[in-house]
């Protein structure tokens, strides 16, 4: 696919060092279109090669159980850097770079930032390499650039869907932050985990805007989920059974803590959580979810009944304050 960077040598090299002979290809939405490429790739190098048509929604979702059931020995995960430790398959992340320009997006940013003077900076695997010509670009604007590194995620200024933990850790130093990158998601999720305002500069459609009506928008979604659900006589509590979402002592502690405030809790595992699957319960009036917390971002417009995240719970049962998630973020690492 043009604009990203397969890796295909590199690709070919571990094939031959491992001597692997089933391999089994794993992409997110977006990149899926490249694949039949890369297998044509892989087979002139002798080994089979599979294709998961399944969604791939992060590092956090390595196709394991699938690759054992069909005798891989051998797992190419694209597009994201390594997160979870799993030693039963073999697996190589290939990262896949993107090479647009971002020179123009950032560029447009500029005048949205106008009034912050200390930014931080933050983007997704793709776009790690771009961060040294955005800081120098900023810096030559007259900004102080902060790029957040906590040490939980694999590099300096990365973010991805559930884990916001490098800005978190600079977001009292600055006063807003740019994301360089594609679509609204990761920088809502900067937004939401930060409160801070939150400028996209995207190199795709070459534009850049703020999200902070949107994140306004959301946090409001958010309450109201937590209102409703206070009435709440049942509660599932949503287990995922992906490697980097089974959270199940958590989901003990849900349980027991519905019990505490008298409520009927019931404990589900699914691999997708997905509106059709939650239908299927309909004497349940909420869900806490303890899988990947993004999930329950989705529930005003996807899902019949609310589905909240552990911390909105708590604030459900009074456990904690609305103010006080607010202050911590809603994405907490």
């Amino acid at each position: 696919m043009k604009g990203f960077d397969f890796e295909e040598e590199r690709i070919k090299q571990e094939i031959t060092r491992l001597g692997a002979t089933r391999v089994l290809l794993q992409m997110p939405e977006g990149l899926k279109p490249d694949a039949p490429r890369i297998v044509e790739i892989i087979e002139k190098q002798g080994a089979l090669s599979i294709i998961s048509a399944d969604p791939c929604y992060g590092a956090c979702d390595i196709a394991v159980n699938e690759a054992q059931s069909l005798g891989v020995d051998l797992i190419v995960h694209f597009g994201h850097a390594k997160l979870v430790l799993q030693e039963k398959i073999p697996t190589i992340y290939i990262e896949a770079r993107a090479t647009v320009a971002v020179k123009e997006a950032v560029e447009k940013s500029l005048p949205i930032l106008g009034k912050y003077k200390i930014i931080g900076l933050a983007t997704t695997t793709q776009h790690l390499d771009t961060l040294k010509q955005t800081r120098a670009m900023l810096v030559k604007a007259g900004k102080t650039v902060i790029v957040g590194n906590c040490g939980q995620l694999s590099y300096p200024g990365q973010v991805i869907g559930c884990n916001y933990s490098n800005v978190k850790s600079v977001a009292d130093e600055v006063d807003a932050f740019l994301f360089v990158g594609g679509g609204m998601f990761h920088a809502l999720g900067i937004a939401l985990s930060t409160s801070k305002p939150t400028i996209i500069a995207d190199p795709y459609d070459n534009r850049a805007f703020s999200i902070n009506d949107e994140a306004q928008k959301i946090l409001k979604q958010r309450w109201a989920c937590i209102q409703e659900a206070r009435n709440a006589k049942t509660i599932g509590v949503l287990v995922g059974s992906k490697p980097g979402q089974k959270h199940f002592e958590q989901a003990l502690s849900v349980k027991e803590l519905a019990k505490k405030h008298e409520k009927t809790a019931y404990l589900l595992i699914a691999k997708e959580i997905v509106p059709e699957t939650l239908l299927e319960f309909p004497s349940i009036d909420a869900y806490v979810n303890t899988a990947c917390p993004r999930i329950s971002l989705e529930a005003p417009q996807k899902f019949s009944k609310p589905v909240l995240t552990i911390d909105e719970f708590m604030v459900t049962m009074d456990e904690v304050s609305w103010e006080n998630l607010l202050k911590k973020g809603l994405f907490e690492n």
